[in-house]
């Protein structure tokens, strides 16, 4: 029904605008498509200031990206913002998320300190499809917990040099790859023609330096292209590299949870259960596992591309291009935490305090297992695309595109190991978070001891996910008349995920033979180190050092290396699928009443073939489904003036479910009594959108714009949790680790009946979202001419959602209804700017609202991160034709990313902090 309206509305425009075009003069030499100048040639309308327009003004540097990125905007059939970089191989922030946050309705998550993945009008990445030289692809990297194996595309594994534009489609059109409920995002690696005949040469050298860990890094960066006299044959090649560490400090309660402890100020609670203290503790939160500690990366990112472009002929251009990255990390976990988890029924409890919203916030512990962990973890990330483009011009009037390409992205996890040093009886442990961003932990005085611990427990995990796209599409075009144009084609798409992870856990007993009494090996000084936290934003009185593993010593020492790795058949899944389709679209331009029109109209058709596949009951199985969507669009713009234009837009869209809620089977939280599996079966997201805007270019380089959004949500999968025995799950016990709490209940008859918390995935009833984007792109040239070189731009939005959680709490059922998970109510930032064409400043600031992430669990109602703020800040002087000299500071409040568990009590999760980042560089073109 949508379809025939969009059509009937657009049929309608058509028509109107036919009979009044056929009914104007001949000599009427207005023209319908008055276009935008070039976009770094300024002379596109008035100004509001006493600028003459008698000359063109020409600019270059920054403000000339920004004067190109509004053309494409300005020009554009449907809505979108773009990044032009300023020039070859030169993108004006140092990460293309980062850059994405610049744009109005963005905001970015962040990993290690730089940006990752992008949130687009309240919509989390898994929501946005990218495109790289027009065809959709997903990188993946590794972030704190796993692989990514969600559809999200993973911004950082790209060295930001490589590309020459970003540009974000917000609205939908039936041209465009179907998947998006938020965005889909072109990220273009530039092509050779476009640098003119002969050789260009450009290279990039700049020092890379974090103040929180001292860390020197290189970033290096350069660009080789040639083409030929009569530029019908271009090649060209770029590389860039760099490398530096990250620290991460800061604190963790890895979520808070409610339990029984041995005893309260002295009364044995086991005995007396209706004690007042112990009754008012054993119903108190308290933190899991409060630790402070080091998290550092060390990260190399390797990245390369390469193009050709021939024209063969007049009407015929041939591109090919390639891109490789090669991202590396080595994550280093330094832990000195107190094993509240599981172990709360030994441990005597005395001068707590409660707080209003039922936390323990404080307390001191005796008997308490005081644990020191050594994380180890080394990840690769390979990324290969190739794609082939054949533009063919038969007519003037008709024209055909042919594009087809291949990428993968591999993302191993080769060593992912654990070492845990124990002291499970240990005296005189406190904590108080009455400071719930900075907690004060004191250990014992046998923290720094080694001959008090034990080596009790060991891990590695390797794991590999593979993800791998084949695409193919042929695009035809017809310009049956001025300003009116049917276009369409087929398409086909198969995408592989694969992902498969192994395990070497045990307890040192449960491996080795153990004497009686231990539980463990003995902690020599061979087998250990001594840890300092540093600047951690701790308190004083902190404990700041501790005894922990020694990696080299203690892998060596466990042979943990060559000891079997055993396949973890929650974590062997694969999903297969395969999307065909076509669509049709017109495109229109047009006259109404003397009113300048533009838009298109199409649908589009996608039919998608799924093969999932993972273990269920010890039985590896592959379950199939196939499912259709039609989707049609809209996009109509208004042109009162040359400089003012009113767009509106209307479209069906779907995301496909996110690849890890899919595969049948699952997997068990040892820890937590709570096994996680997937559904085949789940729908798709899909919704109806609705845009409006107003853009008013009232000066050269400038605008002022507003926009309007609503999403209908009509199939929203959420999670859903019951309650069921071990044995109910169909799960073998051969999967479970020896020394867990659920291998203990399970296994050793502790408690095998005991309820776990089984969490999947189920069709939800919808969701809705609506919000609004201001942006201002402001130069200061609309004031005075003897300020052209300045200039700001910012934007703000507002999104707001509903959406209705369901929660199993003690039996009961409980709807709480929140905003769609990653979703920021309120974003902002802005940009201050000077640029004369050889000297330029820029200072940007990012703002983002907390926002959920997931439901959480420990009866803690939902998680996620409170606000930030990043301030930014770039220098570029250039020296000559053919030198520049930049400087680049991150981060420079060097703010603290708070995430919380429970959006009551807003408990502390974690609350880390990762230095400012200083780069000082060369630049030099040929």
């Amino acid at each position: 029904m949508t379809a025939k309206l969009l059509c009937a509305a657009s049929c309608m425009v058509l028509a109107i605008g036919s009979a009044q075009a056929q009914a104007q003069d001949e000599g009427d030499q207005e023209s319908v498509n008055p276009g935008a100048p070039a976009p770094y040639q300024q002379n596109n309308g008035p100004t509001v200031g006493d600028l003459s327009q008698s000359e063109d003004i020409v600019v270059t540097g920054y403000r000339a990206s920004l004067a190109a990125a509004l053309n494409l905007k300005r020009e554009s059939t449907s809505a979108v913002d773009a990044i032009v970089a300023e020039d070859i191989a030169k993108f004006p922030d140092q990460n293309l998320a980062e850059s994405l946050q610049r744009i109005p309705g963005i905001a970015i998550e962040r990993d290690a300190g730089e940006g990752r993945a992008i949130t687009v009008r309240g919509l989390g990445a898994q929501f946005t499809r990218v495109r790289v030289n027009g065809m959709e692809t997903i990188a993946t990297s590794t972030d704190g917990a796993s692989a990514n194996q969600d559809r999200a595309f993973d911004f950082n594994i790209f060295a930001s040099e490589l590309f020459s534009s970003i540009v974000v489609h917000k609205t939908a059109e039936a041209a465009l790859d179907e998947g998006s409920l938020g965005a889909v995002v072109d990220l273009n690696t530039g092509n050779p023609l476009a640098y003119g005949a002969g050789v260009t040469l450009t290279a990039n050298a700049q020092a890379r330096y974090n103040d929180l860990n001292d860390n020197f890094g290189p970033r290096l960066a350069g660009l080789l292209g040639w083409v030929n006299s009569d530029e019908t044959f271009g090649v060209s090649a770029s590389v860039a590299y760099s490398k530096y560490k990250t620290a991460e400090l800061g604190n963790n309660s890895v979520r808070w949870a409610q339990a029984d402890f041995a005893s309260v100020n002295g009364v044995d609670c086991g005995a007396n259960p209706d004690d007042s203290g112990c009754a008012e503790v054993s119903d108190a939160f308290h933190p899991r596992i409060p630790r402070y500690g080091l998290v550092s990366h060390d990260r190399e990112r390797l990245g390369a591309t390469a193009s050709l472009q021939w024209k063969p002929g007049e009407r015929t251009t041939i591109a090919i291009d390639g891109l490789f990255s090669d991202f590396k990390e080595e994550r280093d976990e330094h832990w000195g935490e107190v094993l509240l988890r599981s172990n709360e029924g030994g441990i005597d409890v005395s001068n707590y305090t409660v707080d209003g919203d039922n936390n323990m916030i404080s307390a001191d512990l005796d008997n308490v297992y005081v644990r020191t962990e050594r994380y180890h973890r080394e990840s690769e990330t390979k990324f290969y695309q190739i794609s082939g483009k054949i533009d063919q011009q038969f007519t003037d009037a008709f024209s055909a595109t042919l594009r087809g390409g291949f990428s993968r992205s591999d993302a191993d996890i080769p060593v992912e190991t654990s070492l845990m040093f124990d002291n499970r009886d240990a005296t005189g442990y406190s904590y108080d978070y009455s400071d719930m961003k900075s907690p004060l932990l004191t250990f014992g005085s046998e923290i720094e001891d080694p001959s008090a611990f034990q080596l009790a427990e060991f891990r590695d995990r390797p794991s590999s996910t593979k993800n791998k796209f084949r695409a193919g599409a042929l695009d035809l075009k017809w310009e049956v008349t001025d300003g009116f144009t049917l276009s369409g084609g087929p398409f086909y798409r198969r995408y592989d995920f694969d992902t498969i992870g192994y395990r070497r856990d045990s307890t040192y007993c449960a491996a080795y033979d153990c004497a009686d009494g231990q539980y463990g090996a003995p902690v020599t000084d061979a087998l250990s180190d001594i840890f300092h936290l540093g600047s951690a934003g701790q308190p004083s009185g902190n404990t700041n050092a501790w005894v922990e593993p020694d990696l080299d010593a203690v892998t060596d020492y466990l042979d943990l290396y060559g000891r079997e790795a055993t396949l973890n058949e929650g974590d062997r899944r694969s999903v297969t699928e395969e999307a065909s389709g076509g669509w049709f679209q017109v495109d229109y331009e047009t006259r109404l009443l003397g009113l300048r029109i533009t838009g298109n109209a199409g649908v589009r058709y996608a039919n998608t073939d799924q093969a999932s596949q993972g273990y269920v009951s010890g039985e590896y199985v592959k379950v199939k489904r196939s499912y259709d969507d039609w989707l049609p669009a809209m996009n109509i713009n208004f042109h009162p003036t040359d400089n003012l234009i009113i767009r509106g837009a209307v479209a069906k869209v779907m995301t496909r479910p996110s690849l890890g809620s899919l595969t049948p089977g699952g997997s068990v939280d040892e820890f937590n009594f709570a096994i996680s599996s997937g559904n085949p079966f789940i729908d798709p997201y899909r919704a109806t959108n609705y845009d409006a805007a107003i853009e008013w270019y009232f000066a050269p380089g400038a605008i002022a714009s507003v926009a309007v959004f609503k999403k209908d949500i009509v199939s929203f999968p959420l999670s859903s949790t019951r309650e069921g025995t071990y044995a109910s799950s169909g799960l073998p016990t051969s999967i479970l680790t020896p020394g867990t709490p659920v291998y203990d209940h399970v296994v050793n008859g502790a408690e095998p009946d005991r309820l776990f918390e089984f969490r999947t995935t189920v069709n939800g009833p919808g969701a809705s979202l609506k919000g609004v984007e201001i942006g201002l792109n402001l130069p200061f040239s609309v004031f005075s001419d003897a300020l052209r070189n300045f200039g700001v731009l910012g934007n703000v939005t507002l999104v707001d959602s509903d959406v209705d959680y369901t929660f199993n709490i003690d039996g009961d059922e409980i709807v709480y209804t929140r905003p769609l998970l990653g979703l920021s109510k309120r974003s902002a930032n802005g940009t201050i700017y000077y640029d004369d064409g050889s000297f330029s400043v820029r200072v940007s600031g990012a703002y983002r609202s907390g926002y959920l992430t997931s439901t959480s669990g420990n009866d803690n109602i939902f998680e996620g991160y409170g606000a930030s703020f990043n301030l930014d800040a770039s220098i570029r002087y250039t020296v000559n034709d053919h030198i520049e000299l930049t400087l680049d500071g991150t981060n420079l409040t060097d703010d603290y990313r708070y995430r919380f568990t429970d959006d009551f009590a807003r408990r502390n999760y974690e609350n880390n902090h990762f230095g400012r980042v200083i780069m000082a560089g060369v630049r030099f073109k040929l």
